[in-house]
C-alpha cells in the first residue's frame, strides 16, 4: 500500500534536516584512499558506524575456493583485495514488512597522476552544487546514504519493520567476487537495492565484463641490426588491431539486444594498460597489455573468452616469430555476465512511487555498457535488483564528481522505498 502522504513528508523533512550530517558522512568516506586491496582501514570505519546503529555485525573474507567453484566467480590474482566484506544487519522488534538487501562498494579505482587534479582527489571539496573527489560519485556518496536512510528514520522515531541486511563489499571494481561472497554467506532479501550513481534512473540492464591480460615475446637485439629481432611492443600492435576487429564485430550485433539499440558502441575494448622493453636502445624483448571488454547481457564469459583466444591465434599466425612463440592470455579479473532487471516487480512500482514522490517526476529507466554488483542477486537470488541513485560526472576521471541536490532527491527516494517496502515501526 502506498505510503500516507503526511507521513512520506514527515521522512522527507527528516532526511532533509540529517543532510548535513550524510554529507560530512560522505566526506569521511571519501578520505580514505580506498584502493584495490588498501580498503582495511575505510571497512573499519564502516564496521564502527554499522555497530553504533546497533546493527548484528558481521565481517569475513572472500573464499577463494568457493568462488573458483561458482559459475559467477571471477579469477583471483596477486592483486585481487583481501580485505574483508562488512555486513550490518537490522533487525526489527516484529517483522512484518519485506526484506531488503542494501550493498555499495567501498573500492574505488586509482586517481591517476594528482597534478591533473583541480584539488587533492583525497581532500572533498564543494563548489556550488558539486561534491569533488575520487570515489565520491563511485560510489561513496550511495554508500553513505544507506547509512542515512537509518538516520533519517531514526530522526523520527521509526526504523523498518523488516530485516535489512546493509553490505559493504570491495571487488566491485575489478572481479565483482565481493558481492557474490555475501550470496555465498546466505544473505537473502526480497529485493536489493545498490544505490550506484545512475542519475536517479533505475538500471534496466548492464553489460557483462572480461578482463584478461597478454603477455608478448620479443627477440632483443641492438638497435643497429634491428631487423634481426622481434620488437615484442610492435608485435603487441598487431594482436591489440584484431581485438579491435573482434570489438566491431560485437558492436554489430546490438540488433540482437534490443535494450541497447539506442546506446551507441555499448562493446567497449579499453587497453587498459601497458609496459614493455628494458632500454630505449634494445629491441623490446617483451611487452605485456591489460584490456577489459564488455559482453551483452544474455551471453556467457567464455563465449567472449573463445572469441578473443581465436582473435589472438589469428594475430599470432600472420606474424612469423610470434607464430612460433605464441602470446600468453591470463584471465586476471572480472568474467562476469550482465543481467536485466524485468519489468513489472513490486519492488520497481515502489521504487517508481518513492521516485515520484522525492523528485515530483515519473521513474524512468537507463541501460548502462558497464558492470555491476546487481548481477549477483539478479541471476543467482532470482530477485528484483534496483540500481538507483544520484548523478554522478567523471568517474574513474579526473575531478569525479557528484551532485549534492540530486543526492539529496535520492536519498529521500530510498527512505520512502525503504519505508513502504519494509514497513515501519516505533523504536
Amino acid at each position: 500500500m502506498p505510503l500516507d502522504a503526511a507521513l512520506a513528508d514527515k521522512i522527507l523533512k527528516a532526511v532533509d534536516e540529517n543532510f548535513a550530517d550524510q554529507i560530512e558522512f560522505t566526506k569521511a568516506l571519501v578520505r580514505y584512499p580506498s584502493r584495490r586491496g588498501e580498503e582495511n582501514a575505510v571497512q573499519d570505519f564502516v564496521f564502527r558506524e554499522m555497530k553504533t546503529r546497533g546493527w548484528a555485525m558481521d565481517r569475513f573474507h572472500m573464499d577463494e575456493e568457493a568462488i573458483k567453484r561458482h559459475p559467477g566467480g571471477s579469477p583471483f590474482s596477486a592483486e585481487h583485495s583481501k580485505a574483508p566484506i562488512v555486513v550490518g544487519i537490522h533487525r526489527p522488534k516484529q517483522e512484518t514488512g519485506r526484506s531488503l538487501i542494501m550493498q555499495g562498494h567501498i573500492d574505488i579505482v586509482p586517481e591517476g597522476p594528482t597534478a591533473m587534479w583541480t584539488s587533492p582527489p583525497y581532500e572533498p571539496r564543494i563548489d556550488g552544487d558539486w561534491f569533488y573527489g575520487r570515489g565520491s560519485g563511485d560510489m561513496k556518496a550511495g554508500h553513505a546514504s544507506m547509512f542515512a536512510v537509518f538516520d533519517a528514520l531514526k530522526r523520527i522515531g521509526l526504523q523498518p519493520a523488516a530485516t535489512v541486511t546493509v553490505q559493504s563489499v570491495v571487488e566491485e571494481e575489478s572481479t565483482g567476487n565481493g558481492a557474490l561472497q555475501c550470496h555465498l554467506q546466505g544473505y537473502k532479501g526480497e529485493a536489493v537495492i545498490i544505490p550506484e550513481p545512475s542519475g536517479e534512473k533505475v538500471t534496466r540492464t548492464n553489460v557483462g565484463v572480461v578482463w584478461f591480460q597478454i603477455e608478448v615475446a620479443g627477440f632483443p637485439v641492438h638497435v643497429r641490426e634491428a631487423g634481426n629481432g622481434q620488437n615484442a611492443i610492435e608485435a603487441a600492435f598487431g594482436i591489440i588491431k584484431k581485438l579491435r576487429e573482434l570489438e566491431a564485430f560485437w558492436n554489430t550485433r546490438v540488433g540482437d539486444n534490443p535494450l541497447f539499440k539506442d546506446t551507441p558502441h555499448p562493446i567497449n575494448l579499453n587497453i587498459g594498460k601497458i609496459k614493455g622493453g628494458d632500454w630505449a636502445s634494445s629491441v623490446p624483448a617483451w611487452c605485456t597489455f591489460d584490456c577489459r571488454i564488455a559482453i551483452f547481457p544474455g551471453e556467457k564469459p567464455e563465449q567472449m573468452m573463445r572469441a578473443i583466444e581465436d582473435a589472438v591465434a589469428k594475430a599470432t599466425r600472420e606474424d612469423r616469430f610470434l607464430a612460433n612463440n605464441p602470446p600468453r592470455i591470463t584471465w586476471n579479473g572480472f568474467t562476469t555476465e550482465g543481467y536485466v532487471l524485468e519489468p513489472g516487480s513490486e519492488a520497481e512500482a515502489v521504487l517508481g512511487r518513492a521516485h515520484q514522490t522525492s523528485t515530483g517526476t515519473p521513474l524512468t529507466a537507463q541501460v548502462l555498457p558497464a558492470y555491476l554488483d546487481g548481477r549477483v542477486y539478479a541471476l543467482f537470488d532470482k530477485i528484483p535488483t534496483l540500481n538507483y541513485g544520484p548523478y554522478c560526472e567523471l568517474a574513474h576521471g579526473f575531478d569525479e564528481r557528484f551532485s549534492i541536490a540530486s543526492l539529496k532527491r535520492s536519498t529521500g527516494t530510498m527512505a520512502l522505498f525503504v519505508a513502504e517496502w519494509c514497513g515501519l515501526e516505533a523504536i
